[in-house]
């Protein structure tokens, strides 16, 4: 029997530090500070820099089709040309 089945409240990650959102992301960590510096993804400081889980998915939801490799200048993806069908 689960920790939940048995009752038990389970909360929902809310938070995340730096190397976690950098793990999320699939990127290293000075990517991450890079876009806070930007101002592309807001943090808090609680000991540590932490991100809300809300502004993670909403950075993703807003960027999602964007390149975000230089946060200073983001532009759209470009459709792939190529004849590879891939």
């Amino acid at each position: 029997m689960s920790r939940k089945e048995r009752g038990e409240f389970i909360m929902e990650k809310i938070l995340y530090t730096v190397p976690e959102v950098a793990k999320i992301l699939r990127c290293n960590t000075k990517r991450v500070y890079d876009l806070n510096k930007a101002g592309l993804l807001p943090f808090l400081k609680l000991g540590q820099l932490k991100c809300r889980r809300e502004a993670l998915i909403s950075f993703l939801e807003k960027y999602e089709g964007y390149d975000v490799s230089d946060p200073y200048h983001i532009t759209p993806l470009q459709a792939d040309t190529s004849d590879d069908g891939v």
